[in-house]
């Protein structure tokens, strides 16, 4: 990965966010952009855990809800982004993956970027066709220690069901069994499909060829990186 030489992140001060079916690579990729570029690889997920475990304004409002295992409206999330995006380790850039995930949120997220004084978002849309993304999502397997990723098909760790790094057990997401994944398709169609013309609307949009083993696709995204840079 060293030999694609990234240029310093000075120059990109801009949200940077992936699009993509479940099974895409979209989590992969995020976090290598975030390596190489040394900028901060945002979760709302974690953002939520951080403010609940701080006992935040938002927090306390998100506690209860997520208790009840309901989804936290957008407004406290988008709380959430815009106090972590205003803090100085995002000032360079920062890579979103999974946010935005509606149309409302995404038109929120420009606003906001507008008003902290940001670049126009980078929106990386990796395409993979539906037999691909089968055979990612069954074959994907998670480490219970350090949450690494592998897959059985293309990826295999060294020992079969022990992490090369820890040897934790690679376990199986329940989200990622066959019978599942038709509908998290169904629900990524409907939701999350629109902000890929919102965002080719926009001028910010890239398109990515996701087929590829994963370092020629982060390869073809540091070029993109680069030329928008």
């Amino acid at each position: 990965m060293a030999s694609l030489g990234p240029t310093p992140a000075a120059g990109l001060k801009r949200a940077v966010i992936f699009l993509g079916p479940p099974g895409a690579g979209k989590g992969t990729q995020a976090q290598e952009v975030a390596r190489l570029y040394r900028i901060p690889h945002l979760s709302t997920g974690d953002m939520l855990r951080d403010h609940v475990a701080r006992g935040t304004p938002l927090g306390l409002l998100a506690k209860p809800i997520m208790e009840r295992g309901e989804l936290v409206p957008d407004e406290i999330v988008l709380g959430m982004v815009e106090e972590r995006i205003s803090q100085p380790d995002c000032a360079n850039g920062f890579v979103f993956d999974g946010f935005p995930r509606t149309l409302p949120q995404a038109e929120k997220l420009n606003e906001m970027l507008r008003r902290l004084g940001f670049n126009r978002p980078l929106v990386l849309y990796i395409v993979v066709d539906y037999d691909q993304v089968l055979k990612r999502l069954t074959g994907r397997r998670m480490c219970k220690v350090g949450g690494e990723i592998y897959n059985i098909y293309d990826r295999p760790p060294k020992v079969p069901g022990r992490c090369d790094n820890d040897g934790g057990e690679l376990i199986q997401r329940p989200d990622d069994r066959e019978e599942v994944i038709q509908e998290r398709l169904v629900a990524y169609e409907r939701q999350t499909k629109p902000l890929v013309d919102y965002y080719r609307s926009q001028g910010v949009l890239e398109t990515v060829d996701g087929r590829p083993d994963v370092d020629a696709v982060t390869h073809s995204i540091m070029g993109i990186l680069r030329r928008v840079q």
